[in-house]
């Protein structure tokens, strides 16, 4: 029995689960070899857990770079990442050790590297000729701050500018500093009595490299000559500078200032500028100065050969245009075009047709990188059209509430959704292709369909393609057009239990081979969905109210120790009371003045047009009950071949079939014992302090917002709601609503221990219903046949199962009622339940019965008809045909623990303590190699495995502490060895368990650098040749090289070298053809530069000869005469 103790060894492994806990595994494998024996063929070899690859919009994003020639685009973010993106389906996610800021990205043209500066002042090479690019150098800057730096093109000499001002030279091949420095007073004016502020600004003079044109920010330019060391103009202005730009002929730049200027000075005259504009202030009459505008954050000076400059700029709109939203301005000629965005720009870019500073730039797209968005616009079209974006950047267009992941769907699904979301697209986008069109795709090496559903709180749900590591969206559906919306915030209805967002999606259920669809939203609503691909328009929404509370009558006592009677099934939450009707009732109180009846949100009763797609079947809302509002929708369960949904919160739990409309069974949770309730219950009294109903009532309820989800920084906390995973997960709630039924159990409850970051509220919460599971199994110890039933688990660890007697199918479904009734059967577990499922006599999983799907708005021919008449709606699953004598395996899975339960016998014969000192977040029953196996995430960060039906661990590696709710609230696994979870606000992260997908995703991954060849130089005209005039180039390695310069002091920067390792050996066999051209290249650079130091000695030689000679000659001259004759 040892080998339950075998784990894989991996790094960052930690022990969590107690060698008591394996030993009682062996104990219950001894109990399970008495049942039967179920070969197992899941090892822990099978198992490897790593990060494949990150979708959606850069969360904070902080800096933006393009590569021309490659057709690469890289954005750094606040928090230390950087995203590159090339043709769509292909990106790529790095991440920076330490964290810190980027501040600016620059590409080495067409070399497959980029160069980051961060705002903990270090430069690191990154190398992009390896699929997972990896640091090759950084280096650390001791006693400056970097602020500002430029690499020119074709140049290894990188220029940084710091804080004070001074600019350090780095040599990015070796990644060490020159000795040549430009200090900030030798570049100014000796007059000036001031520090002229930091560098914000380097560039070369586009026709001459030794001339360097460095900003800072006081509103001094200074143009430095490299070689002569020394500033040749210095350009002086009251305003300060943001940004610089030149035109391409190098005899005019631009420069943007904080009041909302742009001026233009000639190089050779620095006195004044040549033209000042403010493109956005107001001119006044009598030729005064324009009105200051808001600073011009950034300019672009671009030229093109047919016609007038474009000068692109970012801000300087007047402060009389308050609430307008941020701009880009388009100055071409004499037009200008204001671009409104929906968030403020970080930075922008022009896409031009050469990398050639000296050359028509030939502008042709911009590229605006927002807070929250990637916009590009195509220049070359009337209107400035803007491209459609063909990433996956809009997983936060509305913030993500929950999401689902379904590895191996159906494959009519895909197309199915794509053909109904492809009616959803927008129009008046750029004729032109997706000019970021660099990078190859890479190896799809897996072959099934992938979806992920996205839960928004708008109340918009979004399906997603995943397969093969890409994302692309499908469809789109919004929930919230079935209500009414306040116009006005006085307007606003005063049953609304949130402040904000009441559509948001909590819970998604859904079946992917009925394709039926069910949603549970923040104001206890659920809908029901179909799928049709005809458009219907419906009259009128089908719609059902539940009162759902539990309530006992009695008089308040003020000491608590009085405790009435437990309630009969039926008196209680008084089924009876429930109001099948089209339409909720507008308002309506209880004889106390009291809110009642009423639901959260208000139904439309004008006619829906539904477009193809998911359309509705029914609308359920808990409606409010004697001034209490409904409490949040914990748990949700449809099935399609029973007809059922049901839906359980705090207080209860309610069965609703959807194709009669009606409501099954509306029970408290304490109802669903019975007489067999385990626990001491202290019954909750009516409270005496409440509000009347005219006023609009404060919800300070025992919820505590989805804001905590997500959105941490924009949205204010909410009061108003938690839901079920944050109790669980020990947010801190105010005590006024949370005393619970159940706070005084001690003997069976269990004490939660958790880290110090999460408090446990255990006794302050109700039980609620927190799993719920359709299946045919056994529901009696005494069951020799299968039927169809509900599994039912609770917050406090207990398992009910509901025995469903459904009429049979066709016209006879429609007629005759579905029978609910309670089995008497009860299972106890550690901890709150998560999930339950079903193994068959040969540890299959079962899946739960559904019906296929089939077009519901179109008249069914006769054959048709009458199979459906003879049709059970229950599908044949693998269970249903077995032998009465076969058994099967309920798989529970709790907070604490996993049970393997046999049915009929309902004997334990596998049990393992998945934690002692933490809690799982998440727990799935997933098949992975033709087997199944048991996932979890515990809030302590650990991932683990176990198999099925024995519970043995596979797996076990620490990978992410919960950090925030949002983590766990959408993390999931999924089949095939899949996982994902929203890592930002923005961005979700998918990730791997299953050694074949680790194996095969280097192939899978896409490839960013692709030898292109450089364009050709812009030829300089045989007058430029003949006269000058044509680009000065400059041999920077004899100005900046350690013979001629000198060596930098060693206490002002560290080198550091980078973590390439093998992977990078690996990822740069690729360039090898590059690098030896390259060496080649070198070699002869080397052998010129040697043969032109061999004429330069030999000059030197014969200049000395003939200086000797001349000496000798003028020596026999002057040899005999006297002092006075000279």
């Amino acid at each position: 029995m040892r080998k339950f103790n075998i784990r894989k060894v991996l790094d960052g492994l930690t022990a969590v689960s107690s060698a008591a806990s394996a030993s009682s595994a062996a104990q219950q494998q001894q109990a399970g070899n008495r049942e039967t024996e179920i070969q197992e063929t899941l090892q822990s070899e099978h198992f490897q857990l790593c990060k494949t690859v990150r979708h959606g919009f850069p969360y904070q994003p902080s800096a933006l770079a393009f590569d021309p020639v490659q057709k690469i685009l890289a954005i750094g973010t606040q928090t230390g990442a950087l995203r590159l993106f090339g043709r769509p389906g292909v990106e790529c996610y790095c991440q920076h050790d330490s964290g810190a800021a980027v501040i600016q990205l620059q590409f080495l043209i067409n070399e497959g590297a980029l160069v980051s500066a961060l705002a903990d002042d270090t430069l690191h090479l990154w190398n992009l000729r390896q699929k997972r690019p990896a640091i090759l150098h950084s280096l650390k800057f001791n006693r400056e701050r970097i602020t500002f730096c430029h690499l020119p093109f074709q140049s290894k000499w990188l220029y940084v500018g710091t804080e004070r001002g001074n600019i350090h030279i780095v040599n990015v091949e070796s990644f060490t500093l020159s000795g040549y420095v430009i200090m900030w007073n030798k570049a100014i004016e000796l007059s000036s009595k001031t520090h002229p502020g930091p560098i914000v600004h380097i560039s070369d003079n586009p026709m001459d490299e030794g001339k360097l044109l460095i900003g800072f920010e006081s509103g001094t330019v200074v143009l430095w000559d490299l070689k002569s060391k020394k500033a040749d103009y210095r350009y002086t202005h009251d305003e300060a500078i943001h940004s610089v730009a030149w035109h391409h002929e190098g005899k005019q730049f631009i420069c943007s200032h904080s009041d909302g200027t742009l001026t233009i000075w000639n190089v050779k005259s620095p006195t004044k500028p040549f033209q000042t504009i403010t493109p956005h202030g107001k001119q006044l009459k009598d030729g005064k100065k324009p009105e200051p505008c808001k600073p011009i954050l950034k300019v672009e000076y671009k030229t093109t050969r047919a016609g007038e400059p474009f000068i692109i700029l970012s801000g300087g709109l007047s402060y009389d245009t308050v609430g307008r939203r941020p701009c880009l301005t388009v100055m071409h000629g004499k037009s200008t075009a204001v671009l409104e965005m929906d968030y403020s720009i970080v930075d922008f870019l022009t896409l031009c047709e050469t990398p050639y500073p000296n050359d028509f730039q030939e502008p042709y797209a911009v590229v605006v990188l927002l807070e929250k968005d990637l916009v590009l616009i195509d220049l070359a079209q009337n209107g400035y059209p803007i491209f459609e974006n063909p990433y996956p950047l809009t997983i936060h267009e509305s913030p993500v509430t929950c999401c689902e992941y379904f590895a191996d769907c159906p494959v009519d699904l895909i197309p199915a959704l794509y053909s109904v979301g492809a009616r959803q697209k927008r129009q008046g986008y750029s004729k032109k292709e997706w000019p970021i069109s660099g990078g190859n795709w890479g190896l799809i090496t897996q072959s099934y369909p992938e979806i992920i559903i996205t839960g928004h709180a708008d109340g918009s749900i979004k399906f997603w393609d995943a397969s093969a590591i890409t994302l692309q969206v499908l469809y789109k559906l919004k929930t919230a057009k079935v209500f009414e919306k306040s116009r006005n915030k006085d307007d606003k209805q005063n049953t609304d239990i949130v402040d904000e967002d009441p559509y948001a999606i909590q819970i998604i259920s859904w079946c992917p081979e009925s394709r039926m669809l069910c949603i549970a939203g923040v104001s206890a609503h659920v809908i029901i969905y179909r799928f049709s691909k005809q458009e219907v328009t419906t009259e009128v929404i089908p719609m059902l109210e539940v009162r759902l509370l539990y309530e006992i009558n009695d008089v308040e006592s003020p000491d608590g120790e009085q405790v009435p009677p437990l309630p009969t099934p039926g008196t209680g939450s008084n089924p009876q009371s429930i109001v099948p009707q089209s339409h909720p009732s507008t308002s309506s109180s209880s004889s106390d003045g009291l809110r009642d009846n009423v639901p959260c949100l208000k139904v439309k009763n004008s006619p829906l047009k539904q477009s193809p797609g998911y359309q509705i079947e029914l609308v359920i809302q808990l409606v409010w009950v004697s001034g209490e509002p409904p409490q949040q929708i914990t748990s949700l369960a449809v099935n399609s071949a029973y007809g059922l949904v049901v839906f359980g919160n705090c207080n209860g739990i309610a069965m609703v079939d959807y194709l009669q409309k009606t409501v099954l069974l509306n029970l408290g949770t304490i109802e669903l014992y019975g007489s067999n309730d385990p626990y001491r219950r202290e019954p909750r009294s009516p409270r005496k302090t409440r509000q009347p109903s005219g006023g609009m009532l404060t919800v300070a309820s025992c919820m505590c917002g989805l804001s905590n989800l997500y959105s941490e920084s924009v949205k204010k906390l909410r009061t108003s709601y938690i839901s079920l995973s944050d109790i669980n997960e020990g947010t801190m709630v105010p005590e006024d609503r949370c005393k619970s039924p159940t706070s005084d159990v001690k003997d069976n409850s269990f004490s939660r221990s958790r880290s110090s970051s999460v408090t446990s509220i255990d006794k302050e919460t109700r039980e609620a219903i927190s799993a719920l599971h359709f299946c045919e199994t056994f529901t009696r110890k005494a069951d020799t046949s299968l039927s169809p039933c509900l599994w039912v688990g609770t917050t406090l660890g207990t398992v009910l199962v509901i025995v469903l007697n459904l009429p049979p199918g066709g016209e006879q479904r429609l007629l005759q009622p579905v029978i609910v009734s309670p089995s008497g059967t009860i299972l106890r577990l550690k901890g709150a339940i998560l999930r339950m499922a079903f193994l068959d006599t040969t540890g299959s999983l079962i899946p739960p019965a559904h019906e296929p799907w089939r077009e519901h708005n179109v008249p069914e021919d006769k054959d048709e008809k009458d199979k459906s008449k003879k049709r059970r709606p229950v599908s044949v699953s693998p269970s249903s045909s077995q032998e009465i004598s076969e058994n099967q395996y309920a798989v529970i899975c709790s907070e604490k623990q996993a049970k393997v339960i046999s049915l009929p016998s309902q004997n334990c014969i596998y049990k393992q303590n998945i934690t002692e000192t933490s809690f799982v977040l998440r727990g799935d029953i997933v098949s992975l190699s033709n087997s199944v196996c048991l996932a979890c995430f515990c809030a302590n960060g650990h991932i683990m495995t176990f198999s099925l039906p024995s519970l043995r661990p596979l797996l076990d590696v620490y990978y992410l502490p919960l950090t925030n709710m949002r983590i766990a609230r959408t993390f999931c696994f999924t089949n095939n060895g899949q996982a994902l979870y929203l890592v930002s606000p923005t961005e979700i992260q998918r990730l791997t368990y299953s050694q074949e997908t680790c194996e095969n995703l280097q192939e899978m991954l896409g490839e960013l650098f692709t030898p292109v060849e450089t364009p050709e130089a812009p030829n300089r005209g045989f007058f430029k040749g003949l006269f000058g005039g044509g680009a000065q180039s400059l041999d920077r390695e004899e100005l900046f090289g350690e013979s001629a310069s000198g060596k930098a002091s060693r206490s002002l920067a560290q080198h550091i070298p980078g973590p390439g390792g093998i992977e990078g050996v690996k990822g740069a066999a690729s360039g090898v053809v590059g690098e030896l051209a390259r060496a080649r290249l070198a070699l002869d650079e080397r052998g010129q530069k040697l043969g032109e130091l061999e004429e330069k000695t030999a000059a030197m030689l014969y200049s000395a000869d003939s200086f000797s000679k001349h000496a000798h000659e003028m020596m026999l001259k002057y040899k005999d005469k006297k002092w006075y004759q000279f």
